[in-house]
């Protein structure tokens, strides 16, 4: 737009100067040509206009926004027409007590209060994105300095309004995900309704005084020692189980078997090993007493 301003100026000044002296008449014509130049130059510069990937253009003219938006590439527009360009792709906000971490200088934690009145700080991450439709009302509603006007604040407020349903016990520990989970629907919905998509809130840290994490980390430690308790226990309960089921087992096989053996098929189970043993390579005399007890003497000494 400078650039025609300039040119007009030229061209305005070449032309009066050709009016008044013929000396002048060469000079005229350079600044006229090119003034005309400059404007020509000035007019393509203002009426291209090139949107990256992950852009678009948002148009105005004299203060007054225009619905349509301009796509990445190149696109042809009035000169006189200021574009925006306004990022859509996934942005993120950081908000941290640790110093250059977030997005602001210095410790910018949200500080909160709990339901049991303890002050708790939070470290927090914003994962968001603008909806290209509406871009058009974010300008003119809010500006491009959106993060600071929208992200930021609403974000910090909702977080402190939420945190007081919950102890601080309950926030560093137990309920962590649930109160998550609560203040990501709470910010979805005002998101939504000024143009902006909430893709991911993360609950970086919790920080609780002093006094309160060593005694709510002890109290995690117990219940972590009884749960392991608990489960030593249930794994020893099922091994004596297990042992009590084979004892069984055994018991009952014992006693089929005893059921089934009679005196004469013991006798003859006994008549078929004294026979192996005579027909062994070494020979063996077997000598039955009266118990009925076998007395097997080697015969292969005696011969040598």
């Amino acid at each position: 737009m400078a650039l025609i301003i300039l040119g007009l100026i030229l061209l305005i000044a070449g032309t009066i100067l050709f009016k008044q002296r013929d000396e002048l008449h060469k000079l005229a014509s350079g600044l006229r040509i090119g003034g005309l130049a400059l404007a020509v130059i000035g007019f393509l510069t203002a009426s291209i206009k090139q949107i990256d990937a992950g852009e678009i253009g948002v148009k105005s003219i004299f203060g007054k926004v225009d619905n349509d938006i301009l796509t990445s590439g190149l696109s042809i527009v009035n000169p006189l027409v200021d574009v925006k360009k306004v990022d859509i792709k996934t942005q993120n906000y950081t908000m941290s007590g640790v110093h250059d971490e977030g997005d602001k200088e210095g410790d910018d934690a949200i500080r909160v209060l709990t339901a049991d009145g303890l002050e708790v700080v939070i470290d927090l991450t914003v994962l968001y994105r603008v909806i290209s439709t509406e871009a058009p009302n974010i300008v003119k509603e809010t500006g491009l300095d959106y993060r600071d006007k929208i992200v930021r604040p609403l974000t910090r407020t909702k977080i402190r309004d939420n945190a007081v349903y919950f102890t601080a016990i309950e926030l560093y520990s137990v309920k962590r995900d649930l109160f998550q989970g609560r203040i990501f629907k709470s910010i979805e919905e005002d998101f939504k309704k000024r143009g902006l998509v909430l893709e991911q809130l993360l609950v970086r840290n919790i920080t609780l005084p002093t006094t309160v994490k060593g005694s709510i980390e002890e109290k995690i430690k117990a219940e972590q020692d009884a749960q392991k308790m608990e489960f030593v226990l249930q794994k020893e309960k099922q091994e004596a189980e297990r042992k009590r089921v084979e004892a069984q087992g055994i018991a009952d096989y014992q006693k089929i078997i005893s059921s089934g053996l009679g005196d004469k098929q013991l006798q003859y189970e006994q008549i078929q090993v004294m026979k192996g043993l005579i027909t062994s390579p070494n020979a063996k005399v077997i000598i039955m007493g009266g118990g009925k007890t076998p007395v097997i003497l080697d015969t292969k000494d005696s011969k040598n």
